[in-house]
């Protein structure tokens, strides 16, 4: 062997040996790209890089975000140490000083006020067994009923509106592997290609076969450009959009008549209704031609497969639940659920938006889907627990309606756990006010975010590339999370400091986990026989098969690919339409003479949630480092705003200064203002706290605004 080849190949294996991978998923959207990340060791100096790893769901593909996930784990900004503020500022102390103030500040409260004076706030981004441990924490540790999570601002409507009328709510009911064949779509109210980029080439691949693509949205976006027809609609008018819809399909007798009535409750009412709806109003209301009503209605409803995909732009309203329930209905009499290539698709957004919600974060839930007011769920998690039926707390609140009750002094002190809810709810200057007025505050992060900058006591938690658990994503598919990175300083995970303030409050019988899978193993139990039933999913499964689509109840079972393929989740198997009139949220806000432009909130690609952690990744920062106001140029000329100038946008509930950005393809009655940034840029402290009357869902994405530019 020569020389050069003895180099080549000892130069190989030193490179070999300073390199160190590390498997994960990427922290985001709900598609859970699994991923890789490679640590590489250059002299002294360690670099990273993250590649794809196959996967049932994105198949090895990575978007923008997940390419540079790494950047905000590893920065320096890092939360390492409790903090605790004295005088007015933050001092570092030790686990020991954070846990026991803690507690002793817990007791105090309760004892003064009952149990109830304390709240627990979390979030839609952590595990399924953080998830789960956190119910479990607010209602056996604490014993309050106030809990309530961020993924009420995100997935309620659709969750909710699943739940009412089918019964059951998974997201997607077909796997993601039946988009390329299915054909013809609905996108109510999503942008897929921006907020879950790898989702993409299974709707490409749909268009290369053949499938034809209708897109509602009153603004063009990357989404839009892939359909065949765009509904630009007015916001606000969906329900009336999804009646137009219907109504034609049953003037033109292109419904399942066979399938409604053996499948379905109330189409008669839902088509009376329908038939007394005057056209010209449907048109002149949605701001959509009759043709194009017409061709949609009737490319629909002809096809013999179909699906409807909804996400936030229709979800996000003060009558979401009723929007998505009409959207529904559609299906529901064309049909098109419950067999190959058709059926429902909620793009859930956050990271473990589904998983979350399943496992009793939420302020009536139980885990495995359970209802807290519901006598036999309550017993089979009691008995689960170890605890007696009748000292579980009864329902709730929803998040939002967590900070009314602060400001009426109904509850004294909040435990956050990985949200920044001064950011991302409506109304943002009041939530902000709210926080404040806290005896308590209790803020669980990997930053010093806007809502941590409030507390009393700020506990560093652990990143995706350290933190194992379960996540699942946008189809229902229950997927381990490796995570076996070095964790940073003094941090700990979420379930650990859990069990710690639990144990220190008398209640460390309760919670004596020494890792997530053995949370895990308690939580199959916990969802055994219910609705999102985990109990046949073990991780040496989700290990061999690379994720397993719930419900699963049994070891055995290979998991549910097709839900309602012969009954719905009702208990006479039976779906039910929805009779959702036009006035449904007449209390939306109003365009007027002092508000004359409708303002619609979103995201960009390069930016997740409140941004918190995107804008700690200087690759992601560069691509949008400031809000701004998409508008068209007429609207613009009319209020005298100039191209790339700073505007005032005002609403009923505060203002905001961001920089303009010109559009010919979004409305002229609309603004576009995305929500990934704080303070004067926080589109959200325009937004009014009008709630959606069934799931509490706040109005995002419709409020009434007007425009000034920035006297320089």
């Amino acid at each position: 062997m020569t020389d050069l080849m003895l180099k080549y190949f000892r130069d190989k294996q030193q490179k070999a040996q300073a390199e160190k991978v590390y498997d994960t998923q990427c922290p985001f959207c709900s598609m859970q790209c699994k991923m890789q990340l490679i640590e590489q060791k250059i002299v002294s100096r360690k670099q990273y890089k993250t590649i794809g790893k196959d996967n049932p769901t994105s198949q090895g593909r990575l978007c923008i975000k997940g390419m540079n996930a790494h950047q905000h784990a590893l920065h320096h900004e890092r939360l390492k140490q409790p903090l605790m503020r004295v005088n007015d500022e933050f001092v570092p102390v030790s686990w020991e000083t954070a846990i026991e103030t803690i507690s002793t500040k817990f007791n105090q409260l309760q004892s003064e006020y009952g149990k109830n004076a304390l709240s627990v706030y979390g979030s839609a981004s952590i595990t399924n067994e953080e998830a789960y441990l956190l119910g479990k924490f607010a209602r056996v540790a604490l014993q309050t009923k106030y809990i309530d999570y961020n993924g009420r601002l995100c997935m309620a409507s659709a969750a909710t509106a699943a739940n009412i009328t089918f019964g059951l709510d998974r997201g997607f009911t077909n796997t993601i592997n039946e988009i390329p064949e299915t054909r013809v779509m609905i996108l109510a109210g999503t942008n897929i290609a921006d907020c879950q980029p790898t989702i993409i080439p299974y709707f490409e691949k749909a268009k290369e076969n053949g499938s034809y693509i209708i897109a509602i949205d009153p603004r063009e976006t990357s989404t839009t450009k892939l359909a065949d027809l765009h509904l630009k609609i007015k916001p606000g008018s969906d329900i009336v959009l999804a009646n137009g819809l219907l109504k034609i399909m049953i003037e033109k007798d292109l419904i399942d008549t066979k399938f409604i009535t053996e499948r379905t409750h109330d189409f008669d009412k839902v088509k009376a209704y329908l038939l007394s709806l005057d056209s010209n109003e449907i048109v002149s209301e949605t701001g959509i031609s009759l043709e194009e009503l017409n061709q949609a209605a009737t490319v629909f409803a002809s096809e013999p497969s179909g699906m409807i995909f909804t996400a936030r732009g229709i979800e996000q309203q003060i009558n979401g639940t009723d929007t998505v329930r009409a959207f529904l209905n559609i299906l529901l009499a064309t049909g098109k659920i419950g067999k190959e290539n058709s059926g429902y698709g909620a793009i859930t957004g956050q990271g473990n938006g589904q998983g979350a919600r399943e496992h009793g974060q939420k302020a009536d839930q139980l885990p495995g889907y359970r209802s807290i007011e519901n006598p036999a769920d309550r017993k089979h998690i009691a008995e689960v627990w170890g605890i007696k039926e009748k000292d579980l707390p009864g329902k709730g609140v929803s998040a939002y309606e967590m900070f009314e009750q602060i400001e009426k002094d109904e509850i004294k002190s909040m435990f956050i756990m990985c949200s920044n809810p001064v950011v991302s709810n409506p109304n943002t200057n009041f939530v902000k006010k709210a926080l404040e007025k806290l005896s308590f505050l209790v803020v669980v992060d990997l930053y010093m975010s806007e809502t941590a900058r409030l507390a009393d006591i700020v506990l560093p938690t652990t990143s995706y590339l350290e933190d194992e658990g379960t996540m699942t994503n946008v189809e229902g598919r229950v997927m381990l999370r490796e995570a076996s990175f070095p964790v940073l300083g003094n941090a700990k995970h979420d379930w650990e400091i859990l069990c710690e303030v639990a144990n220190k409050l008398g209640k460390g019988q309760y919670f004596p986990y020494q890792s997530a899978e053995e949370i895990f193993e308690e939580l199959r139990l916990a969802s055994r026989g219910g609705k999102a039933d985990y109990y046949g999913i073990t991780y040496d499964r989700l290990r061999k098969e690379n994720g397993v689509l719930w419900p699963c109840p049994t070891p055995e079972a290979q998991g549910t690919k097709r839900l309602f393929e012969q009954q719905f989740a009702h208990p006479d198997g039976k779906a039910k339409l929805a009779l959702v009139k036009t006035e449904s949220g007449q209390n939306k806000p109003q365009i007027n003479e002092r508000y004359p432009l409708y303002l619609t909130t979103g995201r960009v690609m390069s930016h997740y949630l409140t941004g918190e952690q995107t804008r700690k990744s200087s690759s992601l920062a560069a691509r949008n480092v400031e809000a701004y106001i998409e508008i068209h140029p007429e609207t613009a000329k009319k209020y005298g705003i100039e191209a790339n100038k700073l505007v005032k946008v005002t609403s009923e509930k505060g203002w905001i200064i961001v920089r303009s950005q010109f559009s010919n393809t979004i409305r002229k009655d609309t603004i576009f203002i995305p929500f990934h940034w704080t303070e004067n840029q926080n589109v959200n402290r325009l937004v009014g706290d009008s709630l959606d009357p069934h799931c509490k869902m706040p109005g995002f994405k419709m409020s009434a605004a007007r425009i000034s530019p920035v006297a320089y």
